[in-house]
């Protein structure tokens, strides 16, 4: 019954894009650049469409808002656990922590968008060609996009060319699929950016699997509530796997919230887990939760692993 209710679950489209940019002049680009480029889309997509004074709680317009739509995913169904924050249309995430850039380098990142997110690329595409003439960053760091690519390593966007039929959807079981054919009997996961996880309401500070693998099921039951696709949930502890020895750092993003005119310091852990009898169906759903990111933050790029 579980394995008829996980491929159900993993009927999401997405589509995932990888992004170069070129950087215009020397400079000094944030640290944690999947933060900047959040907020940067964010600010071009007010700068655009937004006709209220940003002034969301007292705007008739709200309920159609397309900065609403994409920055805080609008769901079809609402799930009890959400809270009104939360964003689950796409994942942006750059592993580049360089600071210093010479005119002509690049930095490259993915996002990814999921289900109804991805009708609204162009948008997307629009502001972060603003982002490059209005600049990134405190320094606001003029860049300009190379190239855009999708996951079959098509060019989606040359420089200046936009080539729309090759936006095409895929499923997260294709994703599946194919990843499952490639880790045979993987028994380790490697988290790349901060997992941000609670347990009990408390975050953790060491990797736990059932709730590595709860997330992972959250997550992708979110993205059904978000595509109106009622669905049911699945009990994660029939067959979690034993966590044989981890090893784990605490780790801290610091980014500028405009909404909240301050600092914030974004924490989680980072580090690798080593599993054992991992079943089937744990690993599609380990598989799963490599794409869509788990735990909190996820829209920063937080919450990335890959199954090794």
């Amino acid at each position: 019954m579980n394995e008829l209710k996980l491929e159900k679950l993993l009927q999401v489209k997405y589509i995932k894009l990888h992004f170069t940019l070129e950087v215009i002049e020397d400079c000094v680009l944030p640290k944690y650049k999947s933060s900047a480029l959040r907020g940067g889309m964010g600010e071009m997509l007010l700068r655009v469409n937004c006709i209220s004074n940003r002034n969301c709680e007292i705007c008739e317009y709200e309920p159609e808002c397309i900065v609403r739509r994409i920055i805080y995913s609008k769901m079809r169904i609402k799930p009890y656990f959400m809270t009104s924050g939360d964003s689950v249309g796409y994942v942006i995430n750059c592993e580049n922590y360089k600071r210093n850039f010479k005119k002509g380098d690049y930095v490259e990142f993915d996002m990814i968008l999921f289900g109804r997110m991805i009708v609204y690329f162009g948008q997307i595409l629009q502001a972060f060609q603003m982002l490059g003439i209005y600049g990134i960053g405190k320094d606001e760091v003029k860049f300009r996009i190379v190239r855009i690519a999708n996951s079959r390593r098509e060019t989606v966007m040359d420089g200046e060319n936009v080539y729309m039929p090759l936006v095409k959807p895929m499923y997260i079981s294709d994703y599946v699929s194919y990843r499952i054919n490639k880790v045979n009997e993987s028994d380790k996961l490697v988290f790349y950016t901060p997992l941000s996880l609670k347990c009990q309401g408390v975050y953790c500070k060491e990797f736990n699997i059932c709730e590595i693998l709860k997330s992972a099921e959250r997550r992708i039951y979110m993205l059904n509530c978000y595509e109106g696709i009622e669905t049911e949930r699945l009990n994660t502890d029939d067959y979690a796997p034993i966590l044989l020895s981890q090893i784990v750092k605490e780790s801290c993003v610091c980014r500028f919230s405009s909404t909240h005119d301050q600092r914030i310091a974004l924490k989680g852990i980072v580090g690798e887990v080593k599993l054992a009898e991992v079943r089937r169906e744990a690993m599609e759903l380990l598989l799963a939760g490599e794409l869509v990111h788990i735990g909190k933050n996820t829209s920063f790029g937080f919450g990335k692993y890959i199954v090794k």
